[in-house]
């Protein structure tokens, strides 16, 4: 059974999505030790801005460029924001994409710090993906998220999933294609405001279906360890030797910022403004 790790990179006009991919698979190589391959509409980016970087990558598998008329807030902390293209619509292709029997799928934001993931390929489930979560920032219970919608089901995160390929998973990858292609219809259904096709939430409505349309603690399971993340509003300062440092914002405090560092954690960083700063920084 092959095992491997895939990563999907499609660059706006200011995120280096494949930057960030590249910077990913280092610490997945390191920790992990795991072949990794890019899925990428930015190919020739990739080829004319990091060729000396490029057998980072196992295998890379060009998908079609599309148009995409979906826009995102993108913030740096509370101060700077933009509003960029957001082209997240090939993640429900991941079974037909992947080289791998077994597949870990991660967001090139997410950072290892550990080997935990490792026990993914131990464990005799087809999929695992986290549905509860930890905000780094300890006064920010606020922007904690658990729910699609108020009115909605439980959220399960994206960010970062395992699968065996079997034909129960390749019937949750083509029901995740028809949410994607029928978005406005579910997102109606399932009490969404927001327009934008959102992975987390297309993953839960999927998950909520396959379950009987009821919430379930059998199917999926977690894996291993927990998901930590930041949000954009709190800020990215330093990372060395597997520590980050950021600078949590405080809810009620438009001006000061509390101080957070992990050691050899795996980190969401959803500052993907702040994230790109920092690779910079580090000579990529």
């Amino acid at each position: 059974m092959t095992k491997g790790v895939i990563l999907f990179a499609n660059n706006n006009d200011e995120i280096d999505y494949v930057r960030q991919a590249i910077f990913c698979a280092k610490h997945i190589k390191k920790h992990l030790n795991l072949p990794v391959s890019l899925i990428t509409d930015s190919e020739k980016h990739l080829q004319t801005k990091y060729s000396h970087l490029i057998d980072i990558f196992d295998k890379v598998i060009s998908a079609e460029k599309i148009q995409v008329y979906q826009r995102k807030t993108f913030r740096d902390g509370r101060q700077v924001s933009k509003k960029l293209q957001w082209n997240n619509f090939n993640r429900s292709d991941a079974y037909n994409l992947t080289p791998y029997d077994e597949t870990i799928v991660m967001d090139t934001d997410y950072i290892v710090g550990n080997d935990l993931l490792l026990n993914c390929f131990k464990l005799n489930d087809d999929f695992m993906i986290w549905k509860d979560s930890l905000y780094i920032n300890p006064y920010g219970k606020p922007w904690e998220i658990r729910y699609v919608s108020d009115t909605s089901i439980e959220m399960y995160w994206a960010t970062v999933f395992y699968f065996k390929k079997n034909k129960k998973m390749e019937t949750f990858f083509e029901l995740l294609k028809y949410i994607k292609e029928n978005w406005n219809y579910y997102r109606w259904i399932y009490q969404i405001s927001g327009r934008n096709f959102r992975n987390d939430f297309a993953f839960s409505i999927a998950i909520h279906i396959m379950n009987g349309f009821e919430s379930s603690t059998h199917w999926p399971t977690n894996p291993p360890g927990s998901l930590y993340y930041i949000f954009d509003r709190d800020l990215v300062e330093d990372f060395k030797d597997d520590e980050f440092t950021f600078l949590c914002t405080l809810p009620n405090d438009n001006s000061n910022y509390s101080v957070a560092t992990t050691k050899d954690l795996n980190v969401h960083v959803m500052n993907k403004i702040g994230l790109e700063q920092l690779i910079e920084r580090q000579g990529i």
